[in-house]
């Protein structure tokens, strides 16, 4: 199946979170939290300004990006999990070393 997010909003797909701490402890499923680091998978063509002009995302799939712990709406797209949530919502963009994107 084919998805197409509309206007500014964005499909992520969560990245996995660590298995282990910093001190070598495994961490089981149960007492993991939720990443709040995902891949922009699919985006939208933009949202209209009040002039009615389409202002691009700043976001394109392939992105890594950081969003708030309870942020979108959850899917499941073909048996996979995703997360659909508006450009406003992404708090940054990851190069893909892991440091923060400076914004433009």
């Amino acid at each position: 199946m084919h998805f197409r997010p509309l206007h500014d909003r964005v499909l992520v797909r969560r990245l996995d979170a660590e298995q282990k701490t910093a001190g070598g402890i495994i961490i089981p499923d149960t007492a993991k939290e939720k990443p709040q680091q995902g891949e922009i998978v699919a985006a939208g063509p933009g949202a209209r300004n009040e002039q009615g002009q389409l202002v691009q995302l700043d976001v394109k799939p392939g992105d890594h990006v950081l969003f708030a712990k309870w942020s979108g709406t959850e899917v499941k797209i073909d048996g996979e999990e995703f997360l659909i949530m508006k450009e406003s919502d992404l708090l940054g963009v990851v190069d893909k070393a892991g440091a923060v994107k400076k914004a433009a």
